[in-house]
């Protein structure tokens, strides 16, 4: 339920909670497993050996959870983010912070090397929605499928906001609102590919690199920070081809020049203690679940 209000903000990722309680790994490992490897274990351990090689006991509880989030707390999140966006940032921002702090305790060494993943982390984060295609047709639809849905598997990176940044967000909203078959199937078809391309890619990644890729993780954490900032004011931005508004840059202003720019109240107190929430919650569940999740479980390695 976390991930899907998660992916709901700007700025953050469900693979951000995903990384926080512990699952990540066993997700991309489970995501890796729908493929040709799943024929050949039907055919040698039939329809329970299948099952167990999907490891569906971990993914339909996981996807049941994002779904109930959804159809419910992820309205709250999206009707909170235009009231209250600032507040709201301010209890993610807590939240990533913490985020990072989870993930980085993990590692059990150190090493001036892993800043390199670290900066190119937080670099990506930070300018790929610069980098990214725009426009329309099937194509683009297809491969906004594809970049989506890799974006969605990364903490700290907003597939919803690189959708808006092609201009692919409302096509896709509005297929579904009106049971587009046709369009929806072809960013289905997108977000297969990258969803088991991206997933191997990580998947590999994991096993031959493994610290250097927790660090390059934790810097696309640390790069959405800027965009969670309570208190900021819109600098430059551009127009996506369905004519939504796409921020480009933020000035960053302290609470006081914050009022003195919008006239907006900073609610400075608040603000602060939303934040220390947010950070509590991630480290009580950093804490609870670092000691068994933070590779892939031994049990999941073993399965056929």
């Amino acid at each position: 339920m976390g991930m899907g209000a998660a992916d709901s903000v700007p700025g953050v990722s469900g693979g951000t909670i995903a990384f926080v309680t512990g699952i990540y790994e066993e997700l991309i490992e489970t995501i890796r497993r729908f493929g040709p490897s799943a024929i050949g274990a039907l055919r040698e351990h039939g329809l329970k050996g299948l099952l167990v090689h999907l490891n569906l006991g971990f993914l339909i509880p996981l996807l049941a959870g994002v779904a109930a989030s959804v159809l419910s707390l992820a309205h709250l999140v999206s009707y909170l983010l235009e009231h209250q966006a600032m507040l709201l940032n301010a209890f993610f921002f807590g939240l990533v912070v913490a985020s990072a702090i989870v993930v980085a305790r993990r590692l059990d060494r150190w090493r001036l090397v892993f800043l390199i993943p670290l900066a190119l982390g937080a670099l990506l984060a930070h300018f790929l929605p610069a980098l990214l295609p725009s426009g329309s047709g099937a194509l683009m639809l297809f491969v906004a499928g594809a970049i989506a849905i890799s974006a969605m598997l990364l903490p700290g990176v907003s597939g919803s906001f690189l959708l808006l940044t092609m201009g692919m967000y409302h096509t896709v909203i509005d297929a579904i609102k009106a049971f587009d078959i046709v369009t929806m199937a072809q960013f289905a078809l997108g977000c297969l590919l990258g969803l088991f391309t991206f997933s191997r890619v990580l998947s590999w990644l994991f096993r031959h690199h493994y610290s250097n890729t927790l660090y390059l993780l934790i810097g696309f954490i640390l790069g959405s920070l800027p965009v969670l900032w309570p208190w900021r004011s819109l600098e430059s931005y551009t127009m996506s081809p369905d004519g939504e508004v796409v921020p480009l840059k933020y000035q960053l202003l302290s609470p006081e020049a914050y009022t003195a720019v919008t006239g907006e109240p900073a609610h400075l107190w608040m603000a602060l203690a939303l934040a220390l929430i947010g950070f509590v919650v991630v480290v009580a569940v950093g804490e609870r679940s670092g000691a068994t999740s933070s590779r892939v479980s031994t049990d999941s390695q073993s399965m056929p």
